[in-house]
């Protein structure tokens, strides 16, 4: 059979020769959706959707989503006509806040499911389930964003006015943000309910706010508002605020979503993964506090602050471990400040302190630490699912 369709297809056409080559390459491991069914002739090769429209990326099936979410959201739930003007204001607030990042966390669900599943039980529904786990770790980031410009007084924010913002927006913002919230568990309520791993994702998404909730906690006790206290800034403090408040709803919640997706609900093997993502999480917070100072706002879309708003980044915090008492000096008296001309002073510190080369010798030794955690701890869980978040982050710029 293989053998009269191969030649049917050399001796097709020029376009269906090169469709059915295509779909013959799709046949390896690739990012679009293979269904294999029984009762069909051959391989029907699917994107995700519920039509046989021309195969899409993840990226596309995922930016595709989130319209029809929105429309759920504001149109088939709640139907009060009471609503009208909030549900308005909820497709607003949604579509300013939601799709505009790098969408890493949401596209690892359905990225990590690819990996732990085989092809013939990644269903249509399946994929769109796990396209709607990833908007809602999406909506997370969105909520927790919202709140953390508010707190940091925060600028810009993905290239455009923070939401507070806005005209007519200032504190409002915080209703908002947990409109936004709310409308993680309608969703995973809607879409979800009658699966197994419900239940799962209910107490994840509940302990990731949490943790996050508490790292934030943790980072606003380190820098109050206008207490300027160096000796608050260790680097065990900086790893317990970047462990809660980044490292748990970044890194470990998308992998754990989709392993729970996949029915895979053992303690050992969440904990075995949750080793390697937290590494993960401290190197991209880094990473993080290393673009605030050093990034190019035009490129990272945001303008860094970490210096005016006394944070605990990893710059002060290693600056601290090699300055001089002289130097010390200057930071103490600078860090902290509005004023252009301080910030400009501890940024010509972190330059005589070789702030960059310290980074970039760290980014190169906490990538092989990394792939060493892979090898030690992803005995039962495919590799991939980690190298690819890997090299998502490794020397990025935004």
């Amino acid at each position: 059979m293989r053998r009269l369709l191969l030649s049917r297809a050399v001796n097709a056409p020029t376009t269906f020769r090169a469709m059915w080559l295509l779909g013959s390459a799709f046949r390896s491991k690739s990012r679009a959706f293979i269904l294999r069914t029984p009762s069909l002739q051959g391989d029907t090769i699917c994107n995700g959707t519920h039509s046989k429209k021309a195969l899409l990326s993840d990226p596309q099936l995922f930016d595709a989503k989130f319209e029809e979410l929105v429309t759920e959201l504001t149109e088939r739930d709640l139907r009060d006509p009471g609503l009208a003007d909030a549900l308005n204001r909820l497709r607003e607030v949604l579509n300013y806040n939601v799709p505009g990042g790098k969408k890493n966390r949401g596209l690892s669900v359905i990225g990590s499911l690819r990996e732990l599943l085989p092809a013939s039980q990644l269903t249509q529904d399946a994929v769109q389930r796990a396209l709607t786990v990833g908007w809602c770790i999406e909506m997370l980031q969105a909520f927790f964003l919202m709140a953390d410009d508010i707190m940091d007084a925060s600028v810009t924010r993905r290239g455009q006015p923070c939401w507070y913002k806005r005209d007519g927006i200032g504190l409002d913002a915080i209703n908002d943000s947990f409109l936004v919230e709310s409308s993680i568990y309608r969703l995973l309520r809607r879409q979800c309910r009658d699966q197994p791993y419900y239940v799962h994702l209910l107490e994840l998404f509940n302990e990731t706010t949490f943790q996050t909730e508490f790292g934030q906690t943790l980072d606003l006790l380190t820098a109050p508002p206008g207490q300027i206290d160096l000796n608050r800034f260790t680097l065990e403090r900086y790893k317990a605020i970047v462990k809660y408040k980044t490292a748990f709803y970044s890194f470990y919640l998308p992998v754990a979503s989709a392993m729970y997706m996949a029915g895979i609900n053992s303690e050992e093997e969440h904990n075995n993964a949750k080793h390697i993502l937290l590494e993960m999480g401290e190197f991209f917070q880094i990473q993080d506090d290393f673009l605030d100072c050093y990034g190019d706002p035009a490129v990272t879309g945001k303008i860094g602050t970490d210096i005016q708003d006394n944070k605990c980044s990893w710059l002060v915090v290693k600056a601290l471990e090699v300055m001089t008492p002289e130097q010390r000096s200057v930071l103490e008296a600078c860090y902290g400040r509005k004023d252009e001309a301080s910030v400009a002073k501890v940024k010509e510190l972190y330059d005589a302190l070789q702030m960059p080369t310290l980074y970039h010798t760290y980014e190169e030794e906490s990538y092989q630490r990394l792939q060493e955690l892979i090898s030690r701890h992803a005995q039962k869980l495919p590799h991939s699912i980690f190298l690819n978040f890997a090299r998502k982050i490794y020397k990025r710029n935004k």
